[in-house]
């Protein structure tokens, strides 16, 4: 029996992404106008940016203990193997959750191949790695070998992004109200990362005409062998100034692949519309 690969909607892939590689989804819930919506199912990313720009603020939760249960047991009875890659454990709970209901599974079925893998990424950064777990349980690769370069992928998976506006992290207790204030003041625009699975900021820029040449030049600083590689892209509804990052990238190192998919709606919900994401594997990676 074939090897399952798991990922929540915070991997920022579309449906027909793991229906065309047969996986399996857990989604984060977005609570907006006293609703809650399944990430990635019964609300779009459009949905979320739209109620964000004329004021609201949407907000999400983890996935249930109890979805994970639920899933976790009918696989441990039907004994097929489950590999769950999940969002950063430093953005989200969901990771311990998935952990903690992990061991409750395998103490009534101690046998049961189910394990929990902290990706440590997100948005396609993570997705990016999600695909590439899919492609090797497609090609019958091990558990074991799947689960070493899922953790070898992750860790050199570099995630290089900027905001349209900083109050939207600040509402997500990502940056302080004096930095978001002076911010928008001042017409700057950050350039972050993620180290260790945590958001860390990187670089301030004013205006944003430089952004795009700027987040290029870290990715050459940083990463390599661009050619051979599926450069991932995200946006918070702005898709033409995706292509376009991607259209230089593509002068520029000559990449083949491209994933570009929107930011989903539950980091959406942090980040904000306008935002731009890029992700590549960087030197380390072999």
């Amino acid at each position: 029996m074939s090897i399952k690969i798991m990922a929540d909607s915070a991997s920022d892939l579309t449906k027909e992404y793991f229906t065309k590689y047969d996986m399996e989804m857990v989604s984060l819930t977005v609570h907006l106008d006293d609703k809650d919506y399944e990430d990635g199912i019964t609300i779009s990313p459009k949905n979320v940016f739209d109620a964000m720009r004329v004021g609201k603020s949407p907000k999400t939760s983890q996935v249930s203990p109890q979805t994970f249960k639920s899933i976790f047991t009918s696989y441990a009875e039907s004994k097929q193997t489950l590999i769950y890659l999940a969002f950063s454990s430093e953005l989200s709970g969901t990771y311990q959750t998935a952990k903690m209901m992990e061991s409750e599974v395998k103490e009534e079925y101690p046998d049961a191949n189910i394990y929990v893998i902290d990706t440590k990424c997100a948005s396609i950064g993570y997705g990016l790695v999600v695909l590439h777990a899919a492609k090797m349980a497609q090609d019958g690769k091990s558990a074991a070998e799947i689960i070493e370069e899922v953790k070898n992928h992750s860790l050199n998976m570099e995630h290089i992004f900027t905001v349209d506006d900083l109050e939207y992290l600040y509402r997500g207790g990502r940056v302080s109200k004096t930095a978001a204030f002076v911010g928008s003041l001042l017409n700057i625009k950050p350039i972050l990362h993620v180290e260790k699975g945590k958001l860390i900021p990187l670089e301030k820029m004013r205006g944003s005409k430089k952004l795009l040449g700027r987040m290029i030049e870290i990715m050459e600083e940083r990463g390599g062998n661009f050619e051979n590689q599926v450069i991932g892209i995200s946006h918070g509804d702005d898709l033409e100034r995706a292509e376009k990052l991607a259209d230089m990238i593509k002068e520029k190192f000559g990449v083949k692949e491209f994933v570009i998919e929107y930011v989903g709606s539950a980091i959406g919900a942090h980040s904000g519309p306008g935002t731009l994401a890029l992700f590549f594997l960087n030197k380390n990676y072999k």
